[in-house]
């Protein structure tokens, strides 16, 4: 019983002592939570920021073969039937597929962290866009 007594006035001495305490910003460690880990791994293969293509109608055992990160138009060659496009990009960039080369004739928007199965045979090019 009188262990307890000890104990107890010891853990009472310490509250008691650090309610005196005071703490400064420039001791404390500093950490960077500006990227989540989630926001730095790769998502079937492919790596944040980029927009990643998949021959067939599925992930390609999280292996793409084709990676595109820059915003401007990028021709396409040797490309048919289907395709997965994943859309990787950050910031709410999105990517689009032309029937015309160099970015010309293009239809609608992937947003970003979408993915769609698409018939590639008559697209010419691919656009990446902020």
């Amino acid at each position: 019983m009188a262990l307890r007594k000890v104990v107890a006035l010891a853990l009472t001495s310490l509250v008691v002592a650090g309610a005196g305490l005071t703490t400064s910003a420039s001791a404390a460690p500093t950490v960077d939570n500006s990227q989540s880990d989630a926001a730095v791994v790769a998502t079937h293969g492919c790596d944040p920021g980029w927009v990643c293509l998949y021959p067939g109608a599925g992930w390609n055992g999280d292996k793409p073969l084709h990676f595109y990160y820059e915003y401007k138009a990028y021709n396409l060659t040797d490309m048919y039937d289907t395709w997965r496009i994943f859309n990787n990009q950050t910031g709410g960039a999105t990517m689009s597929t032309c029937k015309g080369y160099n970015g010309t004739r293009c239809e609608g928007k992937l947003q970003a962290g979408d993915w769609i199965d698409k018939y590639m045979t008559p697209i010419n090019s691919i656009t990446l866009q902020p």
